[in-house]
């Protein structure tokens, strides 16, 4: 019996194929943690049905190529956005919020305390007039 199982559509760019990613948990055989991975399909897409964000049902087959070794069954759920986001933009999108978080993080502190600074300044400004005299 061929194997079936589900996945996202991670591109639409070939014609007549799809890459479709299925994720999956297994725990680490040593530590014991679960750890989430996924595993990439190029699928066969004879009508280029699927599109980018769409949940597809695809099925074992022969290879139709060097990679393609999946049919598509069928299309379960379109995806709500004309360019859905896929799991590397959204990780790319989370990296760039936590860099603007830290950046704003660190800028915080010198804008809480301006007159901090400012006597800082000042008292840089008296020490090297009382060296010179």
């Amino acid at each position: 019996m061929r194997k079936r199982v589900i996945g996202i559509v991670t591109s639409d760019k070939m014609q007549k194929t799809r890459r479709v990613e299925v994720p999956r948990l297994y725990k680490h055989p040593k530590y014991g943690k679960t750890l989430k991975t996924r595993t990439v399909c190029h699928v066969h897409d004879e009508n280029n049905d699927a599109h980018l964000g769409d949940t597809v049902e695809i099925i074992e087959s022969r290879p139709h190529s060097k990679t393609k070794r999946w049919d598509l069954i069928r299309v379960l759920e379109r995806s709500r956005e004309p360019a859905a986001v896929t799991a590397a933009a959204v990780a790319a999108a989370a990296a760039e919020a936590s860099a603007t978080t830290a950046a704003t993080q660190e800028a915080a502190p010198q804008a809480e305390h301006p007159e901090t600074e400012a006597e800082t300044s000042e008292d840089a400004g008296t020490g090297s007039t009382d060296a010179a005299e």
